[in-house]
């Protein structure tokens, strides 16, 4: 149970989970944009671009962030 602790903890990789009408983004590098219908941000060497209605930032930390809003599209480019 320790190691599954030290692991979360120590998580540095880039990952997002998407639910209905709100994505949760963990360790991102930089918010590029911030409009509400797209937000485009770095995470890892991918650039994701979120299109969607009424876009906001419902939780902001150094490591995460909640988008919440009508989520439309999700591209991700590799860079």
């Amino acid at each position: 149970m320790i190691d599954s602790i030290r692991d979360y903890i120590k998580d540095t990789d880039f990952r997002f989970t998407v639910y209905k009408d709100k994505i949760d983004i963990v360790n991102y590098k930089k918010i590029i944009s911030l409009e509400d219908e797209k937000i485009l941000f770095l995470g890892g060497n991918q650039k994701i671009t979120i299109r969607g209605k009424d876009l906001t930032l419902n939780k902001l930390l150094d490591d995460e962030i909640l988008i919440v809003g009508k989520i439309l599209k999700i591209e991700v480019l590799y860079e």
